[in-house]
């Protein structure tokens, strides 16, 4: 690994800020926009400009086998995990759909337990586990009255499963190591899931907001190809290859209290000591399964 620069610093910065913006756009895009509508225009729209542009730099099409799984890859992560994240926007606050996210390094250390190596499972990564479902079940009491609405029920599943998916993505990802420029890559894992989405938005019965397009709907549309997906994703690549996996995962401490702040600010969402207090556990419980699964796997290279 180069020695890190300045850039790389303000790289994370920007993935640490931005990327908690995200849900916050989301809620106001499903606003006007089935949420499966949304991600499938910005994915394919993203991922488009993407490859159109290593293309035109002469980068020659992935083999057969890489494609293949690039699709594989970008229907768990982007299809599965940012659609149905996208679509719990209409039914949940952002900021609890930004926490709920928080939890994927939990998830992640489960799967790369199964599929990767098993991790050992010492004191800090068992409490830190703990920690991090019992913070969202602190949030979750604040709550308690919402739950007998169904569709908040349904935008909590949605948002959990999401999340978990987008940790199965993340462990095949690494678990495969494809031999492809990885915005490269993603680009197609965009396009794959954005007409992916597409046709099934429009089984379901639900079109493309042709001559429907608001101010609000156009500007989060926008956001989140540029800002989202573009900018902030190419920034989370070039942090990970300048800087510690470890260090760039501070981005996943600070995304949920950007999203809960916007959340209270802009849009009103509910805010208070409790919620305050629980979504600080969660991130305490997160950050801990983080240092001591890099510890675990740290320890498990070197034997």
């Amino acid at each position: 690994m180069r020695k890190p620069n300045t850039n790389a610093y303000m790289a994370l910065v920007i993935v640490s800020i931005f990327w908690g913006t995200t849900y916050l756009a989301a809620s106001i895009g499903v606003r006007h926009v089935h949420g499966l509508v949304l991600a499938g225009i910005r994915q394919t729209i993203a991922g488009t400009l993407l490859t159109g542009f290593f293309l035109l730099k002469g980068y020659k099409l992935p083999e057969k086998v890489v494609l293949s799984r690039l699709f594989v890859i970008g229907m768990i992560m982007l299809c599965g995990s940012n659609g149905l994240l996208t679509m719990a926007m209409r039914y949940i606050p952002s900021g609890l759909g930004a926490i709920i996210a928080a939890t994927v390094p939990i998830w992640i250390t489960l799967f790369s337990y199964f599929l990767v190596q098993k991790t050992k499972f010492s004191v800090q990564l068992i409490i830190g586990m703990a920690l991090g479902f019992i913070g969202v079940g602190g949030i979750f009491y604040d709550y308690l009255s919402s739950l007998m609405n169904p569709d908040f029920r349904f935008g909590i599943i949605l948002a959990v499963i999401g999340s978990i998916l987008w940790a199965l993505g993340s462990v095949l990802t690494a678990k495969w190591a494809l031999s492809i420029n990885v915005l490269y890559g993603a680009g197609f894992q965009m396009v794959f899931s954005g007409i992916m989405m597409l046709i099934i938005s429009f089984l379901m019965g639900e079109h493309l907001p042709v001559g429907n397009f608001t101010g609000e709907l156009l500007g989060s549309l926008l956001y989140l190809i540029l800002i989202g997906s573009i900018l902030t994703y190419s920034a989370y690549i070039f942090a990970l290859n300048k800087l510690p996996s470890s260090l760039v995962a501070i981005y996943a401490y600070i995304n949920p209290i950007v999203a809960v702040l916007l959340g209270w600010i802009l849009l009103r969402e509910k805010l208070n000591w409790m919620m305050g207090f629980s979504c600080l556990v969660t991130i305490l419980g997160v950050y801990l399964v983080n240092n001591a699964f890099n510890k675990s796997k740290k320890a498990l290279n070197n034997a």
